[in-house]
């Protein structure tokens, strides 16, 4: 038998009974560990016997005792048995959705976000995990139109997607963390800032500030509504860098268009003001993305309820000027 067709008659169970057996050094007793009946580790027994050609356990003056050829093969076998384990024993717990314990987990969570939601999301993320997880180590990731998060999600690099999109790729598991209004943030001297009737021209005409798309060749998602209603605005600056544009706006004429949520965190540290926006757009939906190879994870779904349980706390806690839905 060629020693392709040999390993491929060998079983984990197998391994498991090989190292009972010479640990236990009596049949008997491997059968009552191994929940199972005392023909059929002899059965068992006699199969490894003719895949090793070695007898493993013969007679000896004190009851049975492990040959040489076993004696070396026991710790190949507890090697074997502790690496299927890792393999598949968390696996299985995590599918049957147990197994997860966030205080002695020791893994890591890749996450791909926006800072768009909210200034102090990440950060009271990271609190929030570091609280219940200490031992878990989370990579963030920012977003930008270079990174193909759905390639990355498929293959496994990131573990989760957090941003907001018109239209979220159907292949993807969401969940929606909130919804925000969108208004426009401007500094505190700024023309609009005492306008009582802000008409479309008027915002349209003015120079504007927007961060950089999320996706290649496609506007973002306030031009994306724009452009189905027929409408365009001059933006004046594009930035990679969201969390700075309010500091843009307090130092300049320029127009920020984003979510109230977003722009009131920033009206007692900046002066800055929040107006209402002329054009009629649909709330901004913020979700969680995530790929079907991750869905029934059981650390995987504990870290996607973190994030919501976050997202929603903040909503509770947003000051009077956000009026936000979760």
């Amino acid at each position: 038998m060629s020693g392709r067709a040999l390993f491929d008659k060998i079983e984990l169970q197998l391994v498991r009974v090989l190292h009972t057996v010479i640990s236990e050094r009596s049949v008997s007793r491997a059968a009552l560990r191994l929940q199972s009946s005392q023909p059929a580790v002899s059965a068992q027994l006699r199969r490894l016997r003719e895949l090793t050609g070695d007898a493993l356990l013969v007679r000896g003056a004190g009851g049975m005792t492990p040959t040489a050829t076993a004696l070396e093969l026991l710790a190949p076998a507890a090697a074997l048995l502790r690496e299927a384990e890792t393999l598949f024993g968390e696996r299985q717990r995590a599918g049957r959705g147990a197994g997860f314990e966030p205080a002695t987990a020791r893994l890591s969570f890749r996450l791909a976000a926006s800072d768009y939601l909210d200034p102090l999301f990440l950060p009271e993320l990271v609190a929030h995990l570091q609280r219940l997880a200490p031992a878990v180590q989370l990579d963030l990731q920012p977003l930008s139109a270079e990174y193909d998060y759905r390639a990355s999600l498929a293959r496994g690099e990131v573990d989760l997607v957090i941003g907001n999109w018109l239209e979220p790729p159907e292949e993807l598991h969401l969940g929606r963390l909130l919804s925000d209004e969108v208004v426009c943030l401007v500094a505190e001297n700024h023309p609009l800032a005492k306008s009582r009737s802000l008409s479309v021209e008027r915002w349209l005409d003015c120079q504007h500030l927007a961060p950089m798309p999320l996706s290649p060749g496609q506007p973002g998602v306030i031009d994306q509504h724009l452009a189905q209603l027929g409408l365009s605005r001059q933006i004046a600056v594009r930035s990679a860098h969201f969390g700075q544009l309010p500091e843009m706006v307090a130092r300049s004429l320029l127009v920020l268009t984003t979510g109230r949520l977003f722009c009131s965190r920033y009206l007692d540290r900046l002066p800055v003001r929040i107006v209402r926006c002329p054009v009629s757009f649909p709330p901004m939906a913020y979700y969680q993305l995530w790929h079907e190879r991750s869905h029934g994870h059981a650390a995987q779904r504990w870290l996607r309820e973190q994030v919501r349980e976050v997202a929603r706390g903040l909503v509770a806690r947003a000051p009077a000027a956000a009026r936000v839905k979760a």
